[in-house]
């Protein structure tokens, strides 16, 4: 049997009367315990906050996005995209038309994004689950029609309802020189009806969805492009897809996966979750400075029984093992404690959804959370870093009591 540990276990188990040393041994395994449940919850709690981001991100964005490595347009030609369809696991390349425009709906205006897409954007499927109203359609009997995000309905007063009022969208002609916001003459102006609204998150709500040649002539783009979005198959690999393309096409343009376009927001998700788990490990080492303290009071409770050891044989190092051991049965059981606490409490969110957002969405009604196996590497690294660190002197004091 290991004599260090069997000792250790003892000092630890071993029947007591309550004494100031046993409470600080209690208050010590809690804070541990409640530091150790908070970081497992709340890391899950960004987990699930980065999925739920991810979430949306495939309800609107693509796969693959290209743009052009320089200015806003470019030009694109049927071979290139006859190349790029056959590139392996590209399922849809969806042409694309983005800009700034002024939309009026009755006597409301206000600028938006209008977004032009051409018969594949429907085939991708992605706002199907983020439609509230009408029908996720831009062509209706050869009549086009528009698709809105919440915001602009909500700016807007628009009804789908109301077949007598049209979405009026307005842009800067190129052939004009100096604009004149009075001069109906300095705009491109076409109307179009509303066929759906679409609810996602604020940044994807503020856009009008149009048909691609609905928009190139709004626009003024002609034969040009804003981007091409892709969509590949299920269980594709979008990083090899990615250098595909961006060796067909060039260095001229910019290919990005999903993850890439979001890059900011995803960042500062990573970002924000190391800073509130580094202040969380500054906690559990807080309350872990309990266990320095019990384990100080102890040495100098059991002085003669450590006398008595050296007297046995016992040398410098197996009684400062002992202590250490000591330090670490107190840590660990209120991290075991704390960790379990913190499994079922993600579990019960999960399972019930106990803590609401306060907001409606679309796709979740409650708080996510994701258990991820790092962070319970990350959280037991963190207890015994903090627990060596901790017991360190206490132990070293014991073992020069000779």
């Amino acid at each position: 049997m290991n004599f260090p540990l069997f000792v250790a276990r003892r000092y630890f188990t071993s029947p007591k009367k309550k004494s100031f040393i046993s409470i600080i041994s209690n208050i010590s395994m809690l804070g541990v315990g409640v530091g150790t449940m908070a970081l497992v919850v709340v890391m899950s709690v960004f987990n699930g906050m980065e999925e739920l981001n991810r979430q949306l991100f495939r309800s609107f964005d693509p796969d693959l996005k290209i743009t052009p490595a320089q200015g806003k347009r470019f030009t694109i030609l049927p071979q290139q995209l006859d190349k790029i369809r056959e590139i392996e696991g590209v399922k849809f390349v969806t042409q694309v038309v983005e800009d700034n425009a002024l939309a009026t709906y009755g006597n409301r205006r206000v600028v938006t994004k209008i977004k032009g897409m051409d018969e594949t954007f429907i085939q991708r499927h992605q706002l199907d689950t983020a439609m509230i109203e009408g029908e996720l359609a831009l062509l209706t009997n050869n009549e086009p029609k528009a698709v809105v995000g919440g915001t602009v309905q909500q700016l807007l007063g628009i009804s789908v309802n109301d077949i007598f009022t049209p979405l009026e969208l307005a842009y800067p002609r190129s052939d004009v020189k100096t604009l004149n916001l009075t001069n109906t003459e300095a705009f491109n102006q076409q109307i179009i009806r509303v066929g759906g609204v679409y609810m996602l998150e604020l940044r994807f709500d503020d856009y009008v969805i149009v048909p691609l040649k609905f928009a190139t002539e709004l626009l003024g783009y002609g034969n040009q492009r804003s981007a091409l979005e892709i969509q590949l198959q299920p269980n594709s690999n979008s990083n090899q897809a990615k250098k595909q393309i961006q060796e067909l096409l060039g260095e001229t343009f910019i290919v990005r996966t999903r993850d890439e376009q979001n890059a900011d927001l995803l960042r500062a998700i990573r970002i924000e979750k190391l800073f509130v788990t580094v202040a969380l490990g500054l906690i559990i080492l807080v309350a872990a400075v309990n266990i320095f303290f019990s384990l100080s009071m102890l040495v100098i409770e059991k002085r003669n029984d450590i006398r008595m050891l050296f007297a046995m044989g016992a040398n410098a190092s197996t009684v400062k093992r002992i202590f250490l051991l000591e330090g670490s049965l107190i840590a660990f059981s209120g991290a075991i404690v704390g960790l379990f606490s913190g499994i079922l409490i993600c579990w019960l969110q999960q399972t019930y959804g106990l803590v609401s957002m306060g907001m409606v969405s679309s796709l979740v009604d409650a708080y996510p959370v994701k258990m991820e196996w790092p962070d319970f590497v990350i959280t037991a690294f963190t207890v015994i870093s903090v627990t060596i660190f901790v017991s360190f002197l206490p132990a070293q004091r014991a073992s020069r009591l000779a």
